[in-house]
């Protein structure tokens, strides 16, 4: 069987694994967490990690867990150790080429996955993971993936991204989108700067992410806000669609190429961009916590 397809977000907020006391917390302020078995453990934490994962269970339909890169040891102590849970979605840190999975469950189905690209090889291999009928959503990491360029800084002075990071951002969207699968846009680091959170939210949303991922609860607050689209952008949306005569198929009526909103041409994909924000609309309204 399948996995299903990806439908958490906006707000995925990462919570160390071998923190127990902050699981409650992080699914009360996200929409999924995001147990992490990986870089937010120290590895001498992380047989702790595992157990804490197996004591004290989340709800699985609102839980990712983060296991270790395929090919190392704790990879596999990882799957061993989830093997009698209910979790069903892994996300799969610097996935590459070298994943030929499927990471199969003891029932023999196998774990949707979410891929991290977050190495050269990562992004260069995001078309190839997207195609994949066990991975459910495409991901993107900044630092690891400038780490691995040997770099050391994915932002510029300002804070915005370098090139490279924005390239890789673009590639992995896309990747995504030309499967039909999830994008799910970085972290943002900077802990007080939630201006710059909710910014980069904004442009996820904008251009096509599904979904952020937050290294804090404040962050995932903002990420929610930026993602659930304004009485205006709904005010607009209800227009565009009512005089395109309440198109729910992203087609102008019929006969007419496009329609007129306010001075501003409208045709199908103006429409469907409508139907997208309304869509939003009633997520935020029917998903809030």
């Amino acid at each position: 069987m399948s996995p299903r397809p990806f439908t958490l977000g906006p707000a995925l907020l990462f919570c160390p694994a071998d923190r127990p006391d902050r699981y409650a917390k992080a699914a009360e302020r996200a929409d999924a967490v995001i147990l992490d078995l990986e870089d937010g453990v120290d590895p001498a934490a992380r047989a702790d990690a595992r157990r804490a994962v197996r004591e004290h269970p989340l709800d699985p339909a609102r839980t990712i867990v983060r296991v270790n890169p395929v090919g190392t040891a704790d990879h596999q102590r990882d799957l061993d150790a989830l093997a009698d849970t209910a979790y069903r979605v892994l996300m799969l840190p610097k996935a590459d080429g070298r994943y030929v999975g499927p990471l199969l469950r003891p029932d023999g189905g196998p774990y949707a996955i979410v891929a991290l690209c977050e190495t050269a090889a990562g992004v260069l291999a995001a078309p190839a993971l997207a195609a994949r009928p066990d991975v459910v959503a495409l991901a993107w990491g900044a630092e690891d993936l400038v780490a691995s360029l040997g770099g050391t800084s994915s932002r510029r002075a300002d804070g915005g991204y370098r090139d490279v990071a924005r390239h890789a951002r673009s590639a992995v969207l896309l990747a995504a989108g030309a499967a039909d699968k999830v994008a799910i846009d970085a972290v943002h680091l900077d802990l007080e700067d939630l201006d710059g959170v909710r910014a980069e939210a904004e442009d996820a949303v904008a251009v096509g992410f599904a979904a952020t991922l937050c290294v804090h609860p404040s962050h995932a607050a903002a990420v929610r806000s930026a993602y659930a689209p304004s009485p205006d952008q709904v005010a607009r949306a209800r227009a565009v669609l009512a005089a395109a005569g309440g198109s729910s198929a992203g087609v102008p009526p019929s006969g007419s190429g496009a329609v007129r909103v306010d001075g501003q041409m409208v045709d199908a994909p103006l429409l469907r961009h409508a139907e997208t924000v309304l869509a939003r609309a009633e997520g935020a309204v029917s998903g809030g916590r």
